[in-house]
This record gives structure tokens, C-alpha cells and sequence, in this order.
């Protein structure tokens, strides 16, 4: 069943709570990589995650979707026609541009697709520069700019596609064309575990499904800085937080992510 509102959830904890209300589906057409971790971290979240990424059903699949997920890890050519018909579904959708900048197949793919407008980008700040044409990407997967410097990336892109960007990294910063919210703290072990960041971008289609975009990118941003930071105060390594971030996702009370937005201001 497809839960959409239009109206604004104005706190993480409202939004968290409607998603578990509303166990959302959840289409991801993500990187071969991450698929595991992510359907797990969906799971553990509350949202009812499926990998439908073959043409000829991704399209029909993100139609009774409550958002939906594109991200560029490996960009098969199957994975590439699934992605174009399941943002032409007229489902919100998050595009997350895995390494974007130097490789030219994931580039012009993630340029061609925000003429779809998809409601949310979430990339580091990397990402977000060279998507807006202004940086020519990182290294690899790894950011190697800071989320302050992207704010007039994500600030264009967000004018451009009408949606919200999320810049991801020591400080979470998410705009839209009017608003801007910082979502501070998190583990750096986030970074350690492979899915940490596309999972991210998949929370954010699930809260699409029960939020407006800014709301739901802010809401995601926070969820994932209080799990990791209470995953990572009982752990010893990358291994055992992978398995305690799922068990701090599924813990999480609505409560537990009060102020954890620092500011949001009008440009």
C-alpha cells in the first residue's frame, strides 16, 4: 500500500513514528554491494525494503512503492533501464550519486536523471559538486571536500530539481530552496562499514512515503547520528558496530531524537 502526505512532520520523532505506523514498501534499486546491509537496516528500522531493480518490473514495482530508491554503486545496463522507469512511476524518490565526477557511465546517468526530479539527493560532498558540475568528485567513494563547501552545490541542485539535497558527513547539512537544517555528531565507524551511507539513502525514501522530502532527509540524518553514536559506545570495531547499528535502529525511541537538529533557518 502506497502512504503518501503532504503535510510537514516537523520533528525526526514524528516522522520515526509514522513510518514504524505505516511499514512502508520500499523499492531499491541500489549497488550489488550494500544490498544485504541495506534491506537489513530498512528491516530493523521499520520500513519493508524490496530489491526490484529488473526492467520491465522496476517501473510496475515503484508504482505501489511509498518511495524509492536509486543509487549509482554499480550501474549495471539493467540497472540503468530499471532506474529510468522506476523514477518515470511519478513515487518520490531519493537519487544517491555513488562516486560521481571522474566515471563517466554514473555521471551522465545521474545528470540525465535530475531531469526526473527526484525529491531527495543524498551524496557526500564530493558527490554533490561534481553532480552540480562544479567539483570533479572524490576519491572514489570517499569525500574529499567538506559538507560547508558544497552548500551552494546542494542550494542549486535543489532549486534545479524543486526537491531537497542532503550533504552528508561530519556535520549531515540538508537544504531545500528555502530551508537549511544541520544534523551534527555520529560515528565515524559508519564510514568503516560497507552501506553505512547508501542505507542512509534508502532510510530517506522509506520516510518519503510518510513525510515531505526536507523532512524526511533531516529525519533519516538524525536516526542514523543517534543509532551510530549508541551502537558505537558499546562496541570495539567495524564488525561488531555493523551488527549493533541494526540493533540500535530497531531500539530507537521516537524520544531519543529530540534536538538532535541544530538549527534550521530561512535563507
Amino acid at each position: 500500500m502506497v502512504v503518501r502526505t503532504s503535510s510537514s512532520l516537523s520533528t525526526p520523532a514524528e516522522a520515526l513514528r509514522a513510518l514504524r505506523e505505516a511499514t512502508p514498501l520500499t523499492q531499491c534499486i541500489t549497488n550489488a554491494v550494500v544490498t544485504n546491509f541495506t534491506a537489513n537496516a530498512l528491516l530493523a528500522l521499520g520500513a519493508s525494503p524490496a530489491m526490484c531493480d529488473i526492467p520491465g518490473e522496476a517501473g510496475l514495482f515503484a508504482g505501489i512503492s511509498g518511495g524509492v530508491l536509486v543509487n549509482l554503486g554499480t550501474p549495471t545496463s539493467e540497472q540503468r533501464d530499471a532506474a529510468r522507469e522506476a523514477v518515470a512511476a511519478g513515487t518520490p524518490w531519493v537519487l544517491d550519486p555513488v562516486a560521481v565526477g571522474a566515471l563517466p557511465v554514473r555521471t551522465a546517468l545521474a545528470r540525465e536523471l535530475l531531469d526526473a526530479h527526484p525529491a531527495i539527493i543524498r551524496g557526500n560532498a564530493s558527490e554533490i559538486l561534481a553532480l552540480a558540475g562544479t567539483g570533479a568528485g572524490g576519491r572514489g567513494v570517499d569525500a574529499t571536500d567538506s559538507p560547508e563547501n558544497a552548500l551552494d552545490a546542494a542550494r542549486s541542485l535543489a532549486l534545479r530539481t524543486g526537491g531537497t539535497v542532503a550533504v552528508s558527513g561530519e556535520t549531515d547539512i540538508i537544504v531545500d530552496a528555502d530551508r537549511t537544517a544541520r544534523v551534527s555528531g555520529g560515528s565515524a565507524l559508519l564510514t568503516k562499514v560497507t552501506g553505512g551511507g547508501c542505507a542512509l539513502g534508502a532510510a530517506m525514501a522509506s520516510l518519503l512515503a510518510v513525510a515531505t522530502a526536507f523532512d524526511a532527509a533531516t529525519a533519516a540524518s538524525a536516526i542514523w547520528a543517534v543509532a551510530s553514536e549508541r551502537a558505537a559506545s558499546r562496541t570495539r570495531g567495524p564488525g561488531s558496530f555493523a551488527v549493533a547499528f541494526l540493533d540500535e535502529l530497531a531500539a530507537l525511541q521516537p524520544a531519543n531524537l529530540e534536538g538532535r537538529v541544530d538549527d534550521e533557518v530561512a535563507r
